[in-house]
């Protein structure tokens, strides 16, 4: 099981990440992303009032997390700070569809690069010598 990513706690660290950072925006999240930063990769994750009440925000914030963690958790590349920050589709959103957005926001940030999970990758053709 993969371990949980290092954490962004302060306000300050969310704000420089905010001010220096690039955002990749999906349907069911918005990631900013801070790179050249020494140490491993950092992650923060936030949920604004205008979402909804706090259930739904600890929704939100609890999906994000594991998100992360099984996206960050293990060999993730450092240098990186991340906010990841909740929309109101974040909370009803299939998290096969919310691993999907994720994934996706993390190579626009230059995060993942090219990493491909197996379902992902291009199928191999077919070899020349084989039975038809």
């Amino acid at each position: 099981m993969p371990a949980r990513p290092p954490r962004l706690k302060l306000r300050r660290e969310f704000k420089l990440v905010a001010a220096r950072g690039q955002r990749a925006a999906r349907p069911g999240l918005v990631l900013q992303v801070l790179k050249g930063t020494d140490g491993p990769l950092r992650v923060g994750f936030t949920a604004t009032k205008k979402i909804g009440n706090a259930v739904i925000r600890n929704r939100t914030k609890r999906r994000l997390r594991e998100a992360a963690r099984l996206l960050l958790g293990e060999g993730a590349p450092p240098g990186f700070d991340l906010v990841l920050i909740g929309r109101e589709a974040t909370a009803q959103r299939d998290f096969a569809t919310l691993l999907g957005d994720l994934r996706g926001a993390l190579r626009q940030g230059g995060v993942l690069g090219g990493v491909l999970s197996p379902k992902e990758q291009a199928p191999t053709p077919p070899r020349a010598d084989a039975p038809a």
